[in-house]
């Protein structure tokens, strides 16, 4: 594509020199740039990407969009903000991808892994070809790929959807975090239909306030289209138990779906039954009432199955495929993932890092404990530090036995971590072991016949980071270690 051809999507910026190079790929990072690259510089949180434009240009750069003048011998395109062209150029260089397939954003503090994986079974057992993109990797068709961010950068995203649609996809999902949403990640993805989980606290060292993070949120639900067409019609599937949905509905011209427990909804959970290996409920839908008899365990991850079964009966799929393949579900790894090897107490991996997520687990955890509750819990170094009292106070509310250890400290000393941790429960009964191997081993050591021991806040995580190391080290694995020499 000719520079002045891509360009044409940025007006009124055009280089002033009048050339007009092929360009043959678009790149934000110099390492990746080949001759016939479009080079755009990104200033980031601690790399200024205008610093490796000579780099680029010795690596074969045609043209660089940049924020400010640089001395080069190749086109310098400047605008306002290279974060929103890069979104803009991407969407129009990789053909308008999105536009081509059935997408499905899912954004909220919790469930959106499991939310997205839920629907993509749902499209993949209707014989639809699917993408998922998303915390734990990105699919496409049947082969998976790692993946850095939750939801990548526009460039990034826009070539992976391109991707897809070589590769036959039709259906896509993906989870939508707030930080993409404010820094643009997703402009340009033309979204068919928004699913909003719940909002608590968490990622307040990037948003600073709740009414912040709330109002980020919300931007999957305002951009999602203004206008009403009966062949691709566009829905907001909301939560009728979280105030915030008043907000997105408010927001939105789409059209709004309902589901809930506590309030009337669209999607509604009656006469819930929940045991140690699954959870029926009755459901209320506009197609009339079903029996769900479900393997996923507790209250919510009937939130979670409410929100795809709407999410999937608005894209189309007829209810008695949607509750087939949901009941087939065994679970999602890292979520409430059962760690057996043949112990007599109960072992459960969970990806609860925030608050309400812990309190979730641990409620649904003594539902079905018969004697005590160990909890293997920490919190994430250079994050929200106020979370870190109050997943403590947690964690001695609900659990007989908690223990505190080490999350991802990352660049902070974790003993300091564990002091924050340790502020909100004085006077508690509880265990600070540093090491989190070592804080698994002395739950599983000490843990009964009868026992649940829920290790919590890394869930699929197979790494550990400590200061500018990473480490590997899974929950499961080490959990199963732990039996097993015990056993012996």
């Amino acid at each position: 594509m000719k520079l002045h051809t891509l360009l044409q999507y940025l007006y009124p910026y055009l280089p002033a020199s009048g050339v007009n190079p092929e360009v043959t790929s678009i790149e934000n990072d110099n390492r990746k740039v080949q001759p016939g690259s479009l080079f755009i510089c990104i200033k980031g949180y601690t790399v200024d990407g205008h610093d490796y434009a000579e780099s680029a240009e010795k690596n074969g750069a045609v043209a660089v969009l940049a924020e400010r003048e640089l001395s080069l011998n190749i086109p310098v395109i400047v605008v306002k903000n290279t974060k929103r062209a890069m979104a803009l150029l991407s969407d129009f260089y990789f053909g308008h991808p999105t536009q081509k397939l059935h997408l499905v954003g899912i954004t909220g503090t919790n469930g959106k892994t499991t939310t997205s994986h839920l629907i993509e079974k749902i499209f993949a057992d209707c014989g639809k070809n699917t993408g998922l993109i998303g915390t734990m990797y990105t699919k496409i068709g049947e082969k998976t790929f790692n993946t850095k961010n939750t939801t990548p950068e526009s460039l990034t995203l826009q070539k992976t959807f391109k991707q897809m649609v070589d590769s036959g996809v039709t259906s896509a999902v993906m989870e939508v975090s707030s930080h993409a949403l404010v820094e643009g990640r997703v402009h340009g993805c033309d979204y068919d239909v928004a699913v909003f989980t719940n909002l608590t606290q968490d990622h307040l060292d990037f948003h600073k306030t709740m009414d912040e993070y709330r109002q980020a949120k919300g931007l999957l639900f305002s951009q999602l289209g203004n206008t009403f067409n009966s062949q691709k019609p566009k829905y907001a599937v909301l939560n009728a138990d979280d105030k915030a949905s008043e907000q997105y509905m408010n927001s939105t011209a789409a059209r709004v779906v309902t589901y809930g427990i506590d309030h009337d909804a669209d999607f509604h959970a009656g006469n819930i039954k929940m045991t140690a290996t699954g959870t029926s409920f009755e459901l209320s839908s506009p197609l009339g009432l079903f029996s769900v008899n479900m393997k996923l365990i507790g209250k919510f991850s009937v939130y979670n199955v409410l929100a795809s079964i709407a999410a999937a009966v608005v894209s189309g799929v007829a209810m008695d495929k949607v509750i087939a393949s949901i009941e087939e579900v065994q679970g999602v790894s890292g979520r409430f993932e059962a760690v057996n090897a043949g112990q007599e107490f109960s072992v459960i991996v969970d990806y609860s890092h925030t608050p309400d997520s812990l309190e979730n687990a641990l409620k649904t955890v003594r539902q079905f404990a018969e004697k005590r509750i160990f909890v293997v819990v920490g919190c994430g170094g250079d994050r929200d530090r106020t979370k870190r009292p109050l997943m403590a106070k947690i964690a001695c509310a609900l659990a007989t036995d908690p223990i505190f250890t080490s999350d991802n400290p990352r660049s902070e000393d974790p003993e300091d971590i564990l002091r924050e941790m340790e502020a909100g429960v004085k006077g508690e009964n509880y265990q600070s072991i540093t090491d989190r191997k070592q804080a698994i081993y002395y739950a599983v050591n000490n843990a009964e016949q009868g026992d649940v021991i829920l290790i919590a806040g890394k869930g699929h995580e197979t790494y550990q980071q400590i200061g500018k190391e990473t480490f590997d080290f899974d929950d499961r694995l080490v959990a199963k270690e732990a039996i097993e020499e015990k056993m012996k």
